[in-house]
């Protein structure tokens, strides 16, 4: 059975040493959570998630949800280990106390989201999408709606769901067909058909709370005609507890490759009671807050199923004895040596710990400055923050499901034959890890978001975030000799990265097919890059501790060893992804259709 063992050092690391979230005491949220009770929730996350939800993750794979005459039966012990956490409080760690919350900097939100996904990512999206619907709610709701909603979706008594896809359209959403007729008391009637809707039904919590995209008759063609509209499972009674049944209704669930513990859903709207949130025609507007919230924590999850099969994997390793080394018997008493010992293991257990503790980096920095961009006082510091999330939300998204798809993949290799059986658990990884390069924008789309979209995006400020700070440290860390074997690699691939932007900013404004078939190539280089910034950051901490004499030396050593692996093995990717980002798009393009 695969174990799951919350990785709290590194994350404390990376929180007190890296980020140094103590030097925002000043902020709201950041007041209350020192070193001490943020490390008091690590530890507590650790243990809810290692003694409730791990041990039903393969529970989970194995049962499925059930579905019968329109309800939903979520796997065996889903429905306590979902009480337990809504007791917790974990569903309001980062929600307004106005609203229930307890108020803390998101960036706490994202190492909980990680440990959750990691040990048991199907059980994780219950609450992860409730947490979208939140912010959609928070953002652009009435005071009514927030009073109604946000309460009930904080505490975890409602679920939210977000309702997109159609069963002909799914990114191209102008060609949505789902309307909303528009009544006399202010609400809609909403009828059509949503698929693959995550959580869409199961027996988890009181009630369900989807946010549904359709238009308006009357409306503006294409995606300038839709609206977003809350839709409750049941309509909010008088005194705020669920009253009446809405007419709307799971119609089945998929039968899917992963994720089995998660219902996903075709929901049918017949004249369901619906109530604009935001401004009518403008709901791309509001139900991008939630999308954009989703990416980030899609991008998490890669993460986390990288880190959960990178632990087994590197016991499986420890113990599995096979061969002798090739430089000669490491244990002459035993049999064998293990695995441990070889060359080839050894390049897949460290790119699998190269990039989860450098993407785990990232991921926290990036959650940073989503807190920055909610409560920093000055003005531009919030603009820039948002901008840097911006920017790096398809890069998270895409970069980090990427690779936890094929750190999975390589974890499931180190057992070999072992690894293709179910009862240790790899190839659920495996299979689990693939959905987060499809949903929540497939891959393809993140790359064309963020060479479309975010490189132009207000003369290219957004990449002045990104850009200007790494070239601000790589300039004051070019003459340090004990970062020098870091900074150089780093400061070619950034190098790179700005070659091939320039070309992209060149080529792409004579043809945008030229960007487009830049796009995925450009968009790896670029999550490469960004971490190989946080290796030369985590490096620089971990010297310096070391230098102090540090109790942990080990701990501070492997981060340098690790470092230099990414830099050396990792890192000299960027030149073949350049070459390909800039090679243009003939010989994508230049075959007939009908070929194919």
């Amino acid at each position: 059975m695969p174990v799951y063992n919350a990785p709290l050092r590194d994350i404390r690391f990376v929180l007190h040493e890296l980020i140094g979230m103590e030097r925002f005491a000043n902020l709201p949220g950041f007041k209350d959570a020192s070193a001490d009770v943020v490390d008091a929730i690590l530890e507590e996350a650790g243990k809810f998630v290692g003694e409730v939800l791990q041990p039903l993750n393969q529970v989970g794979d194995r049962e499925g949800c059930k579905f019968a005459a329109g309800e939903v039966a979520t796997p065996t012990g889903f429905r306590q280990a979902y009480q337990t956490y809504c007791q917790g409080g974990w569903g309001g760690l980062a929600a307004d106390p106005e609203h229930g919350g307890q108020g803390l900097p998101h960036l706490i939100g994202f190492a909980l989201s990680e440990l959750m996904s990691g040990a048991n990512m199907a059980f994780a999206m219950y609450p992860g999408l409730s947490h979208g619907a939140y912010a959609a709610i928070e953002r652009h709701g009435t005071p009514g709606q927030k009073a109604s909603y946000l309460p009930k979706l904080a505490s975890g008594e409602w679920t939210g769901t977000m309702n997109l896809t159609e069963p002909h359209c799914g990114t191209d959403l102008g060609l949505m067909r789902s309307r909303a007729e528009p009544q006399a008391d202010g609400s809609y009637r909403i009828t059509g058909t949503k698929i693959f809707i995550s959580a869409g039904e199961h027996d988890l919590a009181d009630n369900i709370v989807h946010l549904v995209l359709a238009k308006i008759p009357g409306g503006p063609e294409g995606v300038r005609g839709i609206s977003l509209f809350i839709a409750p499972k049941f309509l909010p009674g008088a005194d705020g507890s669920p009253g009446k049944r809405n007419t709307l209704a799971c119609g089945s669930i998929e039968h899917k490759m992963g994720i089995h513990g998660n219902s996903t859903c075709v929901m049918n709207y017949d004249g369901a009671v619906g109530y604009l949130l935001g401004g009518a025609h403008r709901g791309l507007q509001a139900m991008f807050t939630m999308m954009n919230a989703a990416r980030l924590g899609v991008g998490i999850q890669g993460l986390a199923q990288a880190e959960a099969a990178y632990q087994n994997a590197a016991i499986y390793a420890r113990e599995r004895r096979q061969g002798r080394s090739v430089a000669g018997a490491k244990d002459a008493d035993a049999p064998a040596d293990a695995i441990v010992v070889h060359p080839d293991v050894r390049r897949m257990l460290m790119t699998a710990r190269a990039f989860t503790e450098g993407a785990r980096a990232l991921g926290l920095w990036t959650g940073l400055r989503i807190d920055l961009a909610h409560v920093h006082p000055d003005e531009r510091t919030r603009r820039d923050a948002e901008d840097f999330v911006a920017l790096l939300t398809p890069v998270i998204k895409g970069y980090f499901t990427d690779m936890g798809f094929e750190v999975a993949n390589l974890a499931m290799q180190c057992y070999g034959g072992h690894g293709y059986i179910a009862e240790h658990g790899m190839e659920q990884f495996v299979r689990d890890a693939r959905i987060a390069q499809i949903y929540e924008g497939a891959n393809g789309v993140q790359a064309l978001d963020l060479v479309g979209r975010k490189l132009p995006q207000n003369m290219g400020r957004l990449l002045r975030q990104f850009f200007h700070p790494l070239d601000v440290f790589l300039q004051a860390h070019a003459a340090d000799a004990g970062l020098r074997e870091l900074v150089g690699p780093l400061a070619r691939a950034f190098g790179r990265l700005q070659q091939a932007t320039a070309h992209i900013a060149t080529a792409g404004l004579k043809d945008a097919e030229e960007a487009a078939a830049a796009s995925s190539d450009y968009l790896r280089l670029f999550g490469l890059v960004a971490l190989g910034w946080m290796w030369a950051e985590m490096a620089k901490v971990a010297q310096t501790k070391l230098k102090e004499g540090s109790a942990e030396p080990e701990f501070y050593r492997a981060k340098l060893a690790t470092a230099r692996f990414f830099m050396e093995r990792m890192l000299p990717d960027t030149a073949a992804l350049q070459a390909k980002a800039t090679a243009g798009k003939r010989s994508l393009m230049e075959l007939d259709a009908a070929v194919f």
